[in-house]
């Protein structure tokens, strides 16, 4: 055994985290660095941002989950530099070094170098823009309230680009707000005159899933009041207009981007390294080609195998089983034993639309509606850190479905004293 090898993990998405759980227990002595101190569970971001959960109950502080594990630190910042030649980590503040340097930086939104829709769009991939997104959606209407007739278009159209799973997530979820909720939060609106539009540059949505769940999920959403815009690309916005293919335009002041991701790169990884989608290329051990004791693992890394030529995709599922295989790997590297390649098998994909409504692909068959909907929830809650965020978050499920309501629409704006601690704090991570 060779003791106290250092292992830096960069990022703390399902990938991260999960490596640095199994390594808990282990003779390495682990560094996680993140710029939160709070694991995230992206796949319920819309849920936040539709005001049907508290972030809270999908965050989880990184030093709440390795309480009394002695050989895993946590250090909060924003990565300025990796120095593979050395062996260091470099943030503002600190420098550290290591023996196997493990990069788990996930995703972030890929505006295809659209400044302007980068600058007035909302994204949705951290706790923060779920919370702003559920801000902006709720002061829409309170704003909606005072203004002329006339001005009220921009107001009556939220525009969500991206039929992938967060966008026809977000899409159910906002039209059942706006059938159900809204109308008895704002009875002087006429909400049959709200649109939820859900754009998508392809000829489906749920692109990546079969056939029947996209038929499926697009009648769901119809059915719900959803207006689908097939095979429309989105070529600019400012903050008033969206401007589409073809010379169109389309009035909203609420523009959600879920169109599109691309790897967090942290700045010192070798550019030929780095393939399409912004991802690592590494090899079956999860290894940087090129560059020994360098791993990347989750979202932003890139593997080719025989039976996923165009890598894996970018699910936490996958992120998860990547992390177990490496972590074993560096346990049969302690004992010179030999490494195991990874393999992962496709075990199925799902999306909801709404209560009742969801869609599942297994390997073998498909279904939909209200068992697929139950199976969604119960694999989603399994996976949720903690007893007592599953307790709370089935609570909320079970209240919002015999009730059709949740409790949860406050405007959460940071003060000046808010602000000005966030600005220390990105002078602390930054």
């Amino acid at each position: 055994m060779q003791p106290d090898k250092k292992i830096i993990i960069v990022g703390s998405g399902f990938a991260g985290l999960k490596l640095a759980r199994k390594l808990s227990k282990s003779n390495y002595h682990v560094t996680l660095i993140d710029f939160h101190n709070f694991h995230e569970f992206q796949p319920l971001f819309y849920q936040v941002a539709s005001a049907r959960l508290e972030p809270s109950s999908i965050s989880f502080p990184l030093r709440k989950i390795f309480h009394g594990k002695k050989n895993i630190d946590i250090r909060i910042g924003r990565i300025e530099k990796i120095d593979i030649e050395n062996k260091k980590i470099h943030t503002i503040n600190c420098e550290y070094d290591y023996d196997y340097l493990v990069i788990a930086t996930g995703c972030t939104n890929n505006y295809f170098g659209n400044k302007n829709i980068e600058k007035y769009a909302y994204p949705m991939k951290t706790t923060p823009q779920a919370i702003a997104l559920r801000n902006k959606i709720l002061l829409n209407f309170e704003e909606s309230l005072h203004i002329p007739k006339e001005e009220k278009e921009p107001f009556l159209n939220i525009a969500i680009v991206g039929g992938g799973p967060t966008g026809v997530e977000l899409a159910g979820a906002l039209a059942e707000m706006k059938n159900i909720v809204l109308p008895k939060d704002y009875p002087s609106i006429d909400f049959s005159e709200l649109n939820i539009l859900l754009i998508e540059g392809s000829g489906a949505t749920l692109g990546t899933m079969s056939k029947k769940s996209q038929e499926e999920s697009q009648a769901y959403l119809e059915k719900m009041g959803v207006k689908i815009m097939l095979n429309t690309r989105v070529e600019d916005y400012d903050g008033k207009t969206i401007f589409l293919g073809g010379g169109k335009t389309l009035q909203t002041n609420t523009m959600i981007w879920a169109a599109g991701v691309m790897g967090n790169i942290p700045e010192g990884i070798p550019k030929e390294t780095i393939v399409r989608g912004n991802r690592i290329s590494v090899d079956e051990f999860h290894q940087v080609k090129g560059f020994p004791d360098v791993y990347a693992i989750g979202d932003i890394s890139y593997m080719e195998t025989t039976e996923w030529p165009k890598g894996h995709p970018q699910l936490a599922n996958v992120a998860n089983h990547q992390a177990v295989n490496l972590a074993e790997n560096f346990i049969r590297l302690q004992k010179n034993q030999s490494l195991h390649a990874f393999t992962y098998k496709n075990p199925g994909t799902m999306a909801t639309i709404g209560k009742r409504k969801a869609v599942v692909d297994l390997p073998k068959f498909h279904f939909k509606g209200m068992f697929a909907w139950l199976v969604w929830m119960f694999l989603h809650l399994m996976l949720i850190l903690g007893v007592r965020s599953k307790f709370v978050i089935f609570l909320n499920w079970m209240f919002n479905y015999f009730t059709n309501d949740s409790t949860l629409r406050v405007i959460l704006l940071p003060s000046k004293k808010q602000s000005l601690l966030g600005e220390e704090y990105e002078q602390l991570t930054s």
